[in-house]
């Protein structure tokens, strides 16, 4: 009598579903195959407990059962990979779904590496959930490379319903390199070449500006095995008329490169440098100017050299260097107008003025004025940004310290196109008298009113006093010669009344 009903989970395991109504303990269980190659059935004693079926845990809403596979870990066989040797490449798949994976097919490409044996495809069959497995993969290096090298992996297998996935995995695998040179073949022979390469070079003008003239000097290397013949310097890019490797008509061309911002002057771009033998060196140089309408920054410029190696054929090697273009500042740093005479120990005013003679706009930064035989006042200020022609003044305040040629030290800092720090130095002279004395009086003769003393060099307070009462009283008022001796006021007397006027008299 048929208590339940069975189906096949796999090939070997049958799974049985029976409906127990009966409470004894034990009963019989007979599995047969109807097929008629196998007729035989077994009886299988199985004993019935209290325990309550267990029932399937619920599906979380949202979560898709599927299989789920992935690379746990890759390696090689041997760990070292060169050119010319076989190895296998190891890598552990892991299925990390909830579900079987069923039709489970790998296969590796490689540009460098080249699959040994299966083609490159890998049939791995079934792959149960939270099980791994490993797939070998023979391989051989079929180039000579030399770090790290790419191969891709790519995996395909399908769900019990049938539902197809694919992935696709990256493997980097680190080769060695190896040699070229195997037992079966000969040595190669080293291949001999010239290669001429502009080590150093530098301008005889720093920094270079528009219209400025300049020599460019240049270090030439052949850091080839084999020298070079007739080389041929070319400034500002060209090359050599060239059929097949035979030298044509017509020379070298050097009228095609970039003449712009850079030009030559006194001879052409085109310059002979003669033999260069392997491993030697020759200085070159070329007469340039900067055109006025360049601006300022990096300009990269072609240089070329034209040369024949040994077999007699025309090589044309192309090098590039940078020169830097700056735009600095033109100024002038002067007085505006002629300063007062300095005394020794008396304040003075400095009317200092900065001038853009330049063309174009010039920011400054602080301007600073110092010196080392006095004391100034108000003399650190911004300039800021002066228009061509434009000018900025400063009024300083000046004691000095000591008589004779004193030097001002002027210095504007700026920042130049390339974000570097400069200053303009600048130096002011004056000259600085001795302090004025007192009026000397000649000791011979007795102070009293109306004696003759040394003339001073300027009139005193006390002397203009002096001229004006004498010309309120009709007397001679004027200041002395600078030959004529003064004349010192006594002390004062009061002027006697005038008497009323009367009658006859």
């Amino acid at each position: 009598m048929k208590t339940g009903f069975s189906r096949f989970a796999s090939l070997s395991i049958l799974v049985a579903l029976l409906v127990i109504s009966l409470p004894a303990p034990i009963y019989a269980f007979s599995i047969s195959n109807l097929s008629p190659e196998r007729s035989s059935g077994k009886l299988i004693l199985l004993q019935v407990t209290d325990t309550p079926i267990p029932t399937d845990t619920p599906i979380p809403s949202g979560l898709v059962v599927r299989p789920q596979i992935g690379v746990q870990t890759y390696r090689t066989k041997p760990a070292n990979v060169q050119y010319g040797q076989d190895f296998t490449l190891i890598v552990k798949l892991r299925n990390e779904g909830q579900a079987n994976a069923f039709n489970v097919q790998v296969s590796f490409t490689s540009s460098s590496f080249l699959p040994l044996k299966n083609g490159g495809v890998n049939i791995v069959g079934e792959l149960v959930a939270g099980n791994s497995i490993d797939v070998d993969q023979p391989m051989t290096v079929a180039a000579y490379v030399y770090g790290i090298v790419s191969v891709d992996m790519n995996l395909s297998y399908n769900d019990a319903n049938g539902t197809p996935y694919t992935e696709k995995f990256t493997l980097n695998i680190s080769a060695t390199g190896g040699s070229y040179v195997s037992a079966a073949t000969s040595t190669p022979t080293a291949v001999k070449s010239s290669q001429l390469v502009i080590t150093s070079y530098a301008a005889s003008v720093d920094p270079l500006q528009p219209g400025v003239q300049f020599t460019l000097t240049m270090t030439v290397n052949n850091t080839g095995n084999a020298g070079a013949q007739r080389v041929t310097m070319i400034v500002g890019g060209g090359s050599s008329g060239t059929s097949g490797g035979t030298p044509q008509p017509g020379g070298v061309s050097g009228g095609s490169g970039e003449f712009t911002n850079f030009a030559p002057v006194g001879a052409s771009n085109v310059q002979t440098l003669g033999d260069l033998p392997a491993g030697g060196a020759v200085q070159a140089s070329q007469s340039l100017i900067v055109n006025v309408s360049t601006n300022p920054g990096a300009y990269p410029m072609k240089v070329t050299f034209s040369y024949l190696n040994d077999k007699g054929e025309v090589i044309n090697d192309d090098q590039v260097i940078t020169l830097l273009v700056y735009s600095l500042p033109t100024v002038d740093v002067s007085f505006y107008r002629p300063p007062n005479p300095f005394f020794v120990g008396q304040t003075g005013a400095l009317p200092i003025q900065v001038v853009n003679l330049g063309k174009r706009l010039a920011v400054l930064g602080t301007m600073k004025i110092t010196s080392a035989s006095g004391t100034i006042e108000n003399g650190t200020s911004l300039i800021g940004s002066l228009d061509a022609g434009g000018y900025f003044t400063l009024d300083s305040i000046l004691t000095p310290q000591q008589s004779g040629k004193m030097n001002l030290d002027v210095t504007i800092d700026y920042t130049d196109d390339f974000n570097q720090s400069r200053t303009i130095t600048r130096t002011l002279e004056i000259e600085v008298m001795e302090g004025a004395g007192e009026p000397i009086v000649d000791p011979s003769v007795s102070e009293g009113p109306g004696k003759v003393v040394p003339t001073q060099p300027e009139e005193s307070t006390l002397h203009k006093i002096w001229r004006f009462i004498l010309g309120l009283f009709g007397l001679d008022s004027a200041p002395p010669s600078n030959n004529e001796p003064g004349i010192v006021p006594g002390p004062e007397v009061p002027l006697p009344l005038p008497r009323p006027g009367g009658g006859k008299g």
